[in-house]
């Protein structure tokens, strides 16, 4: 049987007036709809027809309404005589295809028909009920079908140091339902200590389980408790497929085992979790307990009891895959090494040379033997896939790194070179003073990155010094100095009167050095927060920032062409201006270092660097001035203040030092006052 959907208009006489009878057949269930209504739906976009050749065989009559953004589901009708074929499957399809701009699909049934199996087949979970308008009141069920578009919380971060779902054997005892253990045990999840380090959420199957709860005052009760918990929303397919995994393991390995309802609630609890990205899953359940090894071998779902929780926070947090954290506000993200999901990288990160497949996976998996406590950390990029891979731990002042990979990915070269930014700054927090990359087999992209980026090559591996120290050139000198010997090594000593080339290497090489009493020179910038959003993420972005941009380590910001006593290279702090209604501003945000300085025509500068600014061309042509051309500052490195400097800091600093302070346009400032703010930014009290 071949179906076909199609849009009918009040233009189409036929298939309104098929429709229309078919409707009929079915007015006890569907209520009486007049023809001039099913017309007025039509005109205005609302029906869709399934067809079998020249046989209207199904039909989807739907509102659109104007002040909400979800779509009115009021017939979802097939003929009974072909029923289990599909059809409401590919009206529904067809509905989500044509308004996919919406926020979802809505339609209400009465509780006594018996269909939640239908509507939660089609992908619609229960959000509530309301009562109908007919004699005897029954309930009548809302139902809804999300679209996948994301609100402002969606994406929101947990802070908590485990996320876990919850089935309803636990959520009907944190509402106080059930025996007095299994309200104590289930409560217990939400003891204040616990409150920063357990998120209690839930999945659809939980809202299909409380809609069956038969007292309708219960039924509310418990609805009014989702709203504590995270709602999380996998997706459909990838949740049916899941679930099919589940029940091929069960058949091959649980014979004796019924594939019943109960069992079908139970996987579904499963497949959700892991398709939201979370491992463990929480339950009294002793059925469910019972998957529990297949669970975590098909799904890798970790089921546990509330006990196991509360008593076992720390292990069940290295459990957690799905722990996302965005790298420099793009949709790039990171997460830990599960234990068993080494195997999985090795087509990824293993190299030639006898660190492919076992060898890399076993080397991999070592670490975990070990008596150091490694960190093994993953990034992705937006799709899921495997980008970058590295180790580390804190030895001592060192921060050793026994594992760096990149994949082959289009951005494989910003990466290593972020990656190794951010494995400086990483040691830089822990007090370390050299970071020690001792892979025997990084990548090319790493290797070419570690040399730019001032690691020396020794028998150890490469090496970078972390020289922490805002001064002089003699003090960043002996430092560098002091710990280049204890790790075996001598460091070359710098002095007042080194150019700005070598004091800016220098401070590139022992970042994050800084020298103040050399020539290299020193320069604020005042930048509108729109762009400082987009360049540094810094007022943070709601969405995303573009991966190009928010990887790369270089990027260009355009001014007028005027000279203000500019020169390369220099460092250069950012300012943010004040800002609009709801607009962070006013503050010095962190420094780059300033490697290029070029004036232009808009067109040829927007050509050229394009790929590292966020203005486009209209807006760098409107950034000229009366020459008509444009000046594009090209810089690398920044580095955000853990403390930003407010605007009547910053004017205070600079009258302690008895220095003027221009804040309208690019101006040169003394380096004392660039160390005064570069302090401040990174006060700890």
């Amino acid at each position: 049987m071949v179906f076909k959907v199609l849009p009918v208009t009040g233009e189409q006489p036929e298939l309104l007036g098929a429709a229309v009878t078919l409707g009929d057949r079915y007015t006890k269930r569907l209520g009486l709809l007049t023809p001039p209504a099913y017309r007025k739906y039509a005109d205005d976009g609302g029906l869709l027809v399934a067809m079998e050749g020249e046989e209207l065989v199904g039909y989807a009559l739907f509102g659109l309404p104007k002040r909400q953004q979800h779509v009115r589901l009021v017939h979802l009708c097939v003929a009974e005589e072909r029923r289990g074929c599909g059809i409401a499957g590919l009206l529904i399809a067809e509905l989500r295809h044509r308004q996919a701009h919406r926020l979802g699909i809505r339609a209400r049934c009465r509780r006594d028909y018996g269909l939640s199996a239908m509507w939660s087949g089609l992908g619609f979970v229960p959000k509530g009920e309301g009562v109908g308008r007919g004699g005897d009141k029954e309930t009548l069920d809302t139902w809804w079908l999300d679209l996948g578009h994301d609100d402002l919380f969606t994406e929101a971060q947990s802070e908590a140091l485990l996320v876990v779902t919850v089935d309803d054997t636990v959520f009907s005892g944190l509402r106080g339902a059930g025996a007095e253990r299994a309200v104590d045990e289930a409560q217990a999840l939400e003891a204040g200590w616990l409150a920063d380090l357990v998120e209690l959420a839930y999945t659809p199957q939980l809202l299909l389980d409380v809609r069956e709860v038969e007292d309708r005052e219960e039924r509310h009760h418990r609805r009014a408790g989702l709203s504590l918990l995270r709602a999380l929303r996998p997706d459909a397919a990838a949740v049916s497929g899941r679930q099919r995994e589940l029940t091929a393991a069960v058949g091959k390995e649980l014979s004796d085992v019924p594939l019943d309802g109960e069992l079908v609630a139970r996987l579904r609890y499963v497949a959700e979790t892991s398709c939201a990205g979370l491992q463990v899953l929480v339950t009294r359940d002793p059925g469910l307990m019972q998957l529990a090894e297949i669970a975590w071998n098909v799904a890798r779902v970790k089921v546990v009891s509330p006990a196991m929780v509360t008593l076992h926070v720390d292990e069940l947090r290295q459990a957690q895959v799905y722990r996302p954290a965005d790298l420099m506000g793009t949709v790039f993200s990171s997460e830990d090494v599960v234990p068993g999901s080494e195997e999985g990288l090795t087509a990824f990160f293993g190299q030639a040379g006898g660190d492919s497949g076992v060898a890399f996976a076993e080397r991999l998996k070592g670490l975990t033997r070990e008596g150091v406590l490694w960190r093994r950390e993953l990034l992705r990029d937006g799709e899921g896939r495997p980008v970058a891979l590295y180790a580390w731990a804190l030895d001592g002042r060192i921060l050793m790194v026994p594992i760096l990979r990149t994949a082959s990915h289009p951005l494989e070269e910003s990466l290593a070179r972020q990656l190794l930014f951010m494995l400086k700054r990483l040691g830089r927090e822990r007090g370390a003073q050299a970071v020690r990359i001792s892979d025997p087999f990084l990548s090319p992209a790493a290797m070419a990155a570690a040399g730019a980026d001032g690691f020396n090559e020794d028998e150890n591996g490469v090496t970078a010094l972390l020289v922490d120290v805002c001064g002089t050139a003699e003090a960043v000198s002996v430092t560098a100095g002091d710990i280049a010997a204890r790790l075996g090594g001598v460091e070359a000593r710098l002095d007042a009167h080194a150019s700005p080339e070598i004091a800016s290497v220098a401070e590139r090489v022992w970042w994050p050095a800084k020298l103040v009493d050399t020539a290299l020179p020193s320069f604020i910038a005042p930048i509108r927060p729109r762009w400082s959003t987009e360049l540094f993420n810094v007022p943070a972005m709601l969405v995303p920032r573009d991966d190009v941009l928010g990887i790369s380590r270089e990027h260009v910001y355009y001014r007028t062409s005027g000279h203000r006593g500019e020169s390369v290279p220099a460092r250069i702090l950012w300012y943010v201006s004040g800002g609009g209604a709801g607009q962070q501003g006013k503050m010095v945000i962190g420094c780059s270092r300033l490697d290029e300085v070029v004036i232009d025509e808009p067109e040829t500068l927007f050509t050229r660097f394009e790929h590292l600014g966020v203005y486009g061309l209209p807006e760098v042509r409107r950034t000229a001035d009366g020459s008509g051309k444009v000046m594009a500052l090209r810089f690398s490195d920044t580095e955000i203040f853990p403390a930003q400097v407010a605007h009547a800091r910053l004017t205070t600093l600079a009258r302690g030092l008895g220095l003027p302070l221009s804040l309208q346009q690019l101006s040169k400032i003394s380096n004392a006052l660039f160390q005064a703010v570069y302090e401040e930014g990174h006060r700890k009290t």
